[in-house]
């Protein structure tokens, strides 16, 4: 029942196509009526909950598909492909998408592994995937509702909107994506922080060496948690990372050029034939086909 008064609400408030604001920082609904191919995308650190429709993302060769029975949550920044490719007037896409705070979020994990009777992470044992699917369980469900219902009343938002989130924060550490958030943002969140250290200088040459540095791990350390936590190799990731942020880039109308620069690569022809190789199509053309759509 809880689900559908979601629903309800969702699809009152996103009656335009895109996104819409909640009042609640962080906190958006969308509408897609459209189908999108996959494309270069960049998930930030976010829990998306779909009520109609379906989202598809593809990451490291990979497809997933969640609609309405799994909600997505990506706890560290990612490189994918994603669209909405079944989108359509009569099917359209609806759903919610949260910010996670990274303050709130390691406050809140740290506060559960210390806590008598919580969920401990496991001490050994390879980290789970930084992107998650998860069952909608009852309390995701009901602070998902309490949450959005503060939409459309300024006062409440302001004043209730962040206890709102932490609860809903809550409910996603205890439920089916909790450990691979707790690893992203409590004790040990060693990944983590590398990749926030990345995603602040894809403009800067960044070694792997540094990232290691970074989070005191050796090269070989971080090799191996890395790929464990994201599926991809640090010299992946990077590529990946920087690839993807330039052609989303090109994509909202940037020169080229300056796209490759932003993303840390000296040599335009070394920029277009990376993105060649990971793309199929060359810059220019990836810049005409995305006019053309």
């Amino acid at each position: 029942m809880s689900k559908q008064l979601i629903k309800q609400l969702v699809e009152r408030k996103a009656h335009q196509e895109g996104m819409t604001e909640t009042g609640v920082k962080g906190v958006e609904l969308f509408r897609v009526t459209n189908p999108v191919r996959c494309a270069p995308a960049v998930y930030e650190p976010s829990v998306v909950a779909i009520l109609s429709g379906a989202k598809e993302a593809i990451l490291d060769g990979k497809r997933y598909v969640y609609d309405s029975d799994l909600y997505m949550c990506c706890s560290m920044s990612m490189p994918v492909e994603a669209g909405t490719p079944t989108a359509s007037p009569d099917n359209p896409l609806l759903g919610v998408i949260i910010s996670l705070d990274t303050k709130v979020m390691t406050e809140l994990s740290i506060e559960m592994e210390s806590a008598v009777g919580a969920i401990h992470k496991p001490q050994k044992g390879a980290l789970p995937p930084s992107f998650a699917l998860a069952q909608w369980d009852e309390e995701f469900t009901k602070a998902l509702l309490r949450l959005l219902q503060l939409e459309g009343n300024m006062t409440d938002s302001a004043i209730l909107g962040d206890g709102r989130l932490r609860e809903l924060y809550y409910a996603v550490l205890k439920g089916a994506a909790g450990e691979s958030a707790r690893r992203a943002f409590g004790v040990g969140n060693e990944i983590a922080r590398s990749i926030d250290y990345l995603s602040s200088r894809l403009d800067e040459v960044v070694t792997i060496e540094d990232m290691a540095a970074q989070v005191g791990m050796s090269r070989a350390v971080l090799h191996r948690k890395f790929k464990e936590a994201t599926t991809l190799s640090p010299i992946q990731f990077v590529k990946s990372m920087r690839l993807n942020t330039a052609a989303m880039k090109i994509a909202g109308g940037m020169n080229v050029s300056v796209a490759a620069m932003e993303v840390g690569y000296a040599s335009s022809s070394q920029f277009s034939r990376e993105f060649k190789r990971m793309y199929g199509q060359s810059p220019k053309q990836w810049s005409q086909s995305k006019k053309l759509t």
